[in-house]
């Protein structure tokens, strides 16, 4: 059990590494053209299509596998003295692993049906485009209300059966509570989930290197 809780180690700062990627990305790299018509924004869409299907790949398939691990290493971390709160917990985890992958398919398959259909219509292409895009949002990327759950549960359990630092355990419900508020669409409630979600991870996974404890 000791190598699973490294490998969940791992797993947590890579989730971190992962995040701060994708601000970095966005924030510096990616500008999308303002004010182009339709026709403009696919073709730039079609340039950057390789690399913002990698990006996808990454943020949210890579993501969705690497969290899966994390998922059970903590389940198993926990188990032994919140069993209740850690197998609900578990639950929300592997549903919100499901949805992240989804979200990275959906985003990526999407992509590539838009591009294709914007030589002939981008009108419709740009309608459908923005569906995939509110899907997506909706399933991963703008609602974290399963993930939410998912640090806001670990938190209790870990706070419940003292297998993980306290202070780590406080800053998880607050991590976990925004998280539920992303429920209403307000993009500060996602930023500062992704931000202090990255601090968890990391949190996270220093501390899992350090202890074997189950």
């Amino acid at each position: 059990m000791s190598n699973l809780q490294k490998t969940g180690g791992v797993a947590a700062l890579f989730e971190a590494v992962i995040y701060v990627s994708a601000f970095v990305f966005f924030g510096a790299f990616w500008s999308s053209p303002g004010g182009a018509d339709a026709a403009q924004q696919f073709s730039f869409l079609a340039e950057n299509k390789t690399v913002l299907s990698i990006v996808n790949f990454v943020m949210y398939v890579l993501f969705g596998i690497v969290l899966a691990v994390l998922v059970l290493a903590l389940h198993e971390r926990l188990k032994k003295g919140a069993p209740t709160l850690s197998s609900l917990a578990a639950v929300f985890g592997v549903v919100w692993v499901g949805l992240v992958i989804a979200s990275g398919m959906i985003a990526n398959i999407g992509l590539a049906a838009a591009i294709d259909l914007a030589t002939t219509e981008p009108q419709q292409a740009m309608i459908m485009w923005r569906t995939v895009y509110t899907v997506v949002e909706g399933m991963g990327g703008g609602n974290e209300v399963v993930g939410g759950l998912w640090v806001l549960l670990i938190s209790i359990a870990a706070l419940q059966s003292q297998t993980l630092p306290k202070a780590f355990n406080v800053v998880g419900l607050f991590v976990g509570s925004v998280g539920v508020l992303t429920v209403y669409p307000a993009d500060v409630f996602t930023e500062i989930f992704g931000v202090s979600q990255i601090v968890w991870f990391a949190w996270l996974g220093v501390t899992l290197l350090k202890s074997s404890e189950i």
